[in-house]
């Protein structure tokens, strides 16, 4: 029987006698003949079923009422109060039309002497017997219990079955049996004989055949710890059962072969359809060096079989960028950061690449220079220290002094010519003694032309540009116009070395230019190749300056003069 029907059958009072007589007139005096009082007494929230007397037919409508009310209402073609969960409201007397009264007192769970409500409820396997407790038999008298399956004595099942001290032993369960089944003890109150009857909900199952299945962890897995903290260890298992079975799923730490039960608590099991999913968890408190030496094992048992899974601890290894978002967010500063530096400092970036990685080297047969050298004369004061005549730039004044640089290394072992302005030294060197080309405005530039067209043609049939750098350099527009026009030179990828060449960097820092340097030629000065030249050196100190010189001059030199 359906333990979910619930009977609206409390309806209006009506009085025992005139409201009775006034429906039923025909009957009254066959009810009063036959009327049979029973006492029945039920404990609140159990199922709870009343028969009527049988004797009218059972496919009549029986129409039961409360008696101490005025209407009467029609519950069903049956011959019982049909199913419900009683409360203490219910307790009243009720009549049938078939005759009899009923009286029903419906009595607190807290008024019994022991209460225990898996008494309620029994689980059994298909064609296997069992024993069916009645509610309380710990704690009252067992002798003379009745049975029902429903309204229907067990007595009429027409199946082996046994009475013994407060219990119904049936020898095999079926299908079927899925009902409630109900227990009546007959006690005496006041002179009274009242039936107490109690609920049991029997369930039945079929028969289990598989064990039970881990589905995490998976054996030997391995899990991150963080020493200090606490870690939790989860085990979920599926049990094969139609419903609710007894399964044990239980954690155990394995000291040393030997295996110690960490389960405190009872699992929380969750039905579904076919299996039983178990969640079993304990915590492992302030995990320390020690905890990561031992392993971990989930077992889980059922009458058929088991299973187990094994977890490992190990240390988690904590990593500087914790989450994808902050990864995005690093590589975002990263490439916006680069495209700030790229922006700020292209100039300077162009420049670094072109004046020391993109010049080809090449034979100088397009060329008519090696160098185009550009300078401002010093003071005739600075010139004259050395003893000699003050240099030119013109032709003739400069092959004559020439003349006193027969090799390299002659004019460092000369006092005189140590001390002399690197414009009167550096062309001896280059050009009569190194063998280069050298073009020198104030002597192979014709005068007469537009001065810049003339700078602009001297850069294209030069190798290199080399520049002699001083503050009075620096304040001449011609000479920072040579500048400024070699090193677009560079940026438009003309084939041309740039060398700078500071003859005194601490004097031109000191000095404020007026009007100041172009932007293009103050970020050139900081990236452009320079070699440092300073009047009046030790010969040592000086050697070095030509041998660095001479590493960066063309390899290739012209192979003739054009005239």
């Amino acid at each position: 029987m359906n333990t979910g029907y619930v009977l609206l059958f409390f309806i209006i009072p009506i009085s025992l006698v005139g409201c009775y007589e006034k429906h039923h007139p025909k009957m009254s005096s066959g009810v009063q003949q036959n009327a049979t009082h029973r006492h029945y007494r039920a404990v609140e929230g159990e199922l709870f079923m009343m028969p009527c007397i049988t004797s009218v037919h059972l496919n009549e409508a029986v129409a039961w009422s409360r008696t101490d009310d005025c209407e009467e209402v029609t519950v069903g073609k049956h011959n019982d109060l049909k199913l419900l969960r009683v409360e203490t409201k219910h307790s009243g007397k009720y009549s049938c039309i078939t005759g009899g009264f009923f009286h029903l007192q419906v009595v607190k769970k807290t008024s019994l002497r022991c209460s225990d409500p898996k008494e309620n409820s029994v689980t059994f396997v298909v064609a296997q017997g069992g024993d069916i407790p009645c509610p309380g038999r710990n704690c009252s008298d067992n002798t003379n219990i009745d049975w029902y399956k429903g309204h229907k004595p067990v007595s009429e099942m027409g199946r082996h079955s046994k009475k013994k001290d407060g219990m119904l032993y049936l020898g095999s369960f079926r299908k079927n049996d899925n009902a409630v089944f109900f227990c009546d003890r007959k006690i005496t109150d006041g002179g009274i004989t009242w039936v107490f009857r109690r609920s049991v909900q029997v369930t039945v199952i079929r028969i289990i055949v598989d064990p039970p299945r881990i589905t995490y962890p998976e054996d030997n897995k391995t899990e991150e710890v963080e020493l200090g903290r606490n870690h939790t260890l989860t085990c979920e298992v599926y049990v094969p059962c139609e419903r609710r079975t007894e399964a044990h799923v239980e954690w155990y730490i394995n000291y040393n072969g030997s295996m110690v039960n960490m389960t405190q608590h009872e699992p929380i099991m969750e039905s579904v359809y076919v299996e039983l999913k178990v969640i079993r968890k304990v915590v492992i408190k302030d995990v320390t060096l020690l905890d990561l030496n031992h392993t971990y094992t989930c077992v889980a048992t059922n009458k058929v079989g088991s299973d187990r899974a094994t977890v490992k601890l190990k240390k988690k290894t904590k990593v500087k960028w914790q989450t994808l978002v902050e990864y995005a967010v690093g590589s975002l500063l990263l490439v916006a950061g680069l495209g700030f530096v790229l922006r700020v400092k292209w100039l300077e970036l162009q420049l670094i690449y072109r004046s020391r990685w993109q010049y080809e080297k090449h034979d100088g047969a397009d060329k008519e220079f090696d160098v185009f050298l550009s300078y401002v004369r010093s003071p005739p004061s600075a010139q004259m220290e050395g003893g000699s005549k003050p240099s030119s730039s013109s032709g003739p004044e400069h092959v004559k002094q020439t003349a006193v640089c027969p090799s390299i290394m002659e004019p460092l072992k000369m006092e005189n010519a140590t001390r002399r302005p690197l414009e009167v030294l550096l062309p001896q060197v280059l050009e009569d003694q190194w063998g280069y080309r050298l073009c020198l405005l104030d002597r192979d530039v014709l005068p007469g032309g537009a001065f810049t067209n003339e700078v602009a043609h001297a850069l294209q049939q030069s190798q290199m540009l080399i520049c002699l750098l001083s503050a009075d350099y620096l304040s001449d527009s011609n000479a920072v116009f040579v500048l400024e026009s070699g090193v677009q030179a560079l940026l438009h990828k003309w084939n041309l070395k740039v060398l700078l060449i500071w003859t005194n960097r601490d004097s031109t820092s000191l000095i404020q230019l007026d009007p100041p340097l172009p932007t293009l030629i103050q970020r050139a000065l900081k990236v452009l190749p320079c070699l440092d030249w300073t009047l009046g050196r030790p010969p040592s100190t000086t050697g070095n300056f030509w041998k660095s010189l001479r590493k960066v001059m063309p390899s290739h030199k012209v192979q003739s003069v054009k005239g």
